[in-house]
């Protein structure tokens, strides 16, 4: 199968990967839930070059995970900003973080610490049933085809 293919792929998966599945993307959706929103500060903070930039923002924007929105007419610039599309990101943008901080950081630790505002505690994330509130590891579930649920 080759690349531009994958997002035809009968799996969630592989369509979520043919939008958001390159170091790029993952890093310019990194920095949006870290409150960036304009080229040039993307450019900075990741150091991707301006064509490659370019062409990951437009394609965030056609999938509709980011909005172009204008906050200058002349010259016309605009500032990129997350969809409600784009805001349902966040899980698997800091379930990535979560496993870099165990696996990755070393010594000094993670670079970041999340606090949840309500109770100004530090988390980390937890998966969770929709249903019961119970947490949700690897073991603890079973997947069922389509076909499946056909009598449900």
């Amino acid at each position: 199968m080759r690349w531009s293919e994958i997002g035809s792929e009968d799996c969630s998966v592989a369509r979520t990967v043919s939008i958001v599945g390159d170091r790029w993307t993952l890093l310019i959706l990194r920095d949006c839930f870290l409150g960036v929103r304009r080229f040039e500060a993307f450019q900075e903070k990741i150091g991707v070059t301006r064509p490659i930039l370019s062409n990951r923002l437009r394609k965030l924007v056609g999938a509709g995970v980011l909005a172009k929105v204008p906050y200058r007419e002349r010259p016309p610039r605009h500032d990129y900003r997350l969809t409600e599309k784009g805001l349902s990101l966040y899980p698997i943008i800091v379930s990535l973080a979560h496993w870099g901080d165990t696996h990755l950081s070393g010594e000094d630790g993670p670079p970041l610490l999340r606090r949840h505002k309500a109770c100004a505690h530090l988390f980390d994330p937890v998966l969770t049933c929709s249903e019961c509130g119970e947490a949700v590891g690897p073991r603890d579930v079973s997947v069922e085809a389509r076909s499946a649920r056909a009598g449900d």
